[in-house]
């Protein structure tokens, strides 16, 4: 194709597009954001975009300003005459609130699509909603890619002869089948009740883990409170040892000490957000081949679902 490509970052995400800009050949755009005394901020794109296909990457985890930059900078592209505006969100936030799950609460992720719509995205790329409906939420394409593309390859060098996946929860026993099947293992189920977010009332676990190595499969990691208590049942019950896989690794609260603490081995997670601390037990793999990929794709007008390991 004869458009340009232009890759231009929101400003928290800038250590992860420049990764992916430097694995797709091409430097970033030129791009600041200005801010008044009283912390307003304004987008600025420092090069034509005319005509071009525009790349903008960030991930909208919190504080909230990584959003409204984003929708800002899409309503920047858009008013500069950018031939096609895609929004690469590798941790596409407010997932979770994906339904009304009570009274007079929002549907957050949907005023979100909506949002991102209104600024004149033509196209969404992101990695691992929390809920694959929300795809729905949108009236434009949506890449949702998948982090079986980061985490298999990793897995695939390691003896997976006595591995049994697991799901924390009820709501991720579609993501743990995917890693059984494609390895041909089995899978047990953690089954947790909530009374309020964040805070776990019990757990049980459907299947045996006797004698077994589990990984337990997430697609984020908040508190950790989730998956450290998964883990302590998984070993009550006679496991060897438990690992943990959480795409996007928010970490918030009391969660590194929760991790070190726990009789987790190792987590691993990708690159989406940025760690605010090491630890020992943690792990980081990259995304940027993988979104590179895509943005090239995505520009030739080549298959996305290729990139899916079935």
């Amino acid at each position: 194709m004869n458009e340009k490509v232009t890759l231009l970052s929101v400003t928290t995400s800038q250590y992860l597009s420049e990764q992916i800009a430097e694995a797709y050949g091409h430097e970033l755009g030129q791009f600041r954001v200005a801010r008044f005394s009283d912390g307003e901020m304004q987008p600025i794109i420092e090069e034509s975009v005319r005509g071009e296909y525009v790349f903008i990457i960030g991930s909208t985890f919190q504080p909230s300003d990584n959003l409204m930059e984003m929708l800002l900078t899409i309503d920047a592209a858009r008013r500069a005459s950018a031939g096609y505006v895609c929004a690469v969100i590798p941790y596409f936030g407010y997932a979770r609130q994906d339904r009304k799950d009570r009274p007079r609460v929002p549907i957050s992720a949907k005023l979100i699509a909506n949002l991102l719509e209104a600024a004149g995205v033509d196209r969404l790329m992101t990695l691992d909603f929390h809920a694959d409906q929300i795809q729905g939420f949108f009236d434009i394409p949506v890449d949702h890619l998948q982090s079986q593309a980061i985490f298999i390859p990793y897995f695939k060098e390691q003896d997976m002869s006595n591995v049994i996946f697991a799901s924390p929860d009820m709501g991720g026993v579609k993501r743990a089948r995917a890693y059984a099947k494609y390895f041909e293992r089995d899978m047990v189920i953690c089954d947790k009740y909530r009374k309020r977010a964040n805070e776990i009332s019990g757990m049980t676990l459907i299947g045996d883990v006797r004698g077994a190595d589990v990984i337990l499969v997430d697609d984020l990691v908040d508190t950790a409170g989730t998956l450290c208590r998964a883990a302590d049942l998984i070993m009550e019950k006679g496991a060897l040892s438990v690992r943990a896989i959480a795409t996007h690794p928010m970490l918030s609260g009391n969660a590194y000490e929760n991790i070190n603490n726990s009789q987790l081995t190792e987590l691993i997670v990708s690159d989406t957000i940025p760690l605010k601390q090491n630890s020992p037990k943690i792990k980081v793999l990259g995304s940027a081949d993988l979104f590179a990929t895509a943005i090239r794709n995505t520009h030739d007008n080549a298959s996305i679902s290729a990139l899916f390991v079935n």
